[in-house]
């Protein structure tokens, strides 16, 4: 089990190398001023449909690409090296099915950005760790709640003071939404704690344990019922059957008169 958290190169340069292509996209924007907004998630549209895949590389701004850069690095390094198995999964699946959560509940604007996607991570590592209950992996957990638990609140409606509408709750919340299917969909046999006893089995039955049988229902220590003594055996003697048998092959050898 603790052989699958190895540190490998991908931990870094997978991460790295998706963000610096979202850089490099941007510069693309800015250099020959292309509009790529129009790429983005129209919601319940056919053309709106390609934003499903281009959305989460095409941002707004600069401040809105930087804002999503640093936990996008720091959560896909933590799911590349705590999820190896799974991360490419994840990710593909996170970004698909965010993207049409997103294209099925949005308002009717273009949704752009990698917000969907950190919280498809972040809600991914956080409850994936608790129901592995593995203890490296819900430590990551309460350290990612830490961390990033204040983005919760853009899952809603208005989550500034000053009702600012350009955030797409709406993708943060299909990201979130995305992140918890994924999470009890995948399944991590490998980090659950191998079964010692036999009431941690599936099939344990208490009525069969001899141990629980010493306990009525209210708990209450009791002693089992004396078993009933068991009839003794019956023998026969030796030589009487002995004889019988040798009187009987006498008889049989004696001529007839």
């Amino acid at each position: 089990m603790e052989d699958d958290f190895k540190f490998s190169n991908r931990v870094w340069s997978s991460p790295l190398f998706f963000v610096l292509s979202l850089w490099v996209i941007y510069w693309l924007q800015i250099r020959f001023d292309y509009d790529f907004i129009e790429n983005g998630i129209l919601p319940r549209t056919f053309s709106g449909l390609q934003g499903i895949l281009f959305s989460p590389f095409v941002h707004a701004d600069l401040s809105h690409l930087y804002n999503n850069s640093l936990p996008l690095i720091v959560l896909l390094a933590a799911l590349q090296f705590f999820y190896s198995k799974e991360a490419t999964l994840v990710i593909v699946l996170g970004i698909v099915l965010s993207g049409l959560g997103t294209w099925l509940i949005g308002r009717s604007n273009y949704h752009i950005g990698a917000s969907g996607l950190i919280y498809v991570l972040f809600s991914y590592i956080f409850f994936k760790g608790i129901m592995s209950k593995h203890y490296r992996l819900v430590a990551l957990s309460l350290t990612v709640i830490l961390v990033y638990g204040g983005m919760v609140w853009y899952i809603f409606p208005n989550p500034e003071p000053s009702g600012d509408e350009v955030i797409s709750w709406e993708g943060h919340l299909a990201g979130l939404a995305t992140g918890l299917l994924l999470a009890f969909y995948k399944k991590t046999p490998e980090y659950q704690k191998p079964k010692k006893y036999e009431w941690e089995l599936p099939d344990y039955n208490a009525a069969e344990d001899k141990f629980m049988q010493r306990f009525d229902e209210n708990g209450n220590f009791v002693n089992l019922p004396e078993p009933e003594p068991e009839p003794e055996p019956y023998f026969y003697s030796d030589w009487n059957i002995n004889y019988e048998i040798t009187a009987n092959k006498k008889d049989e050898s004696e001529p007839e008169l």
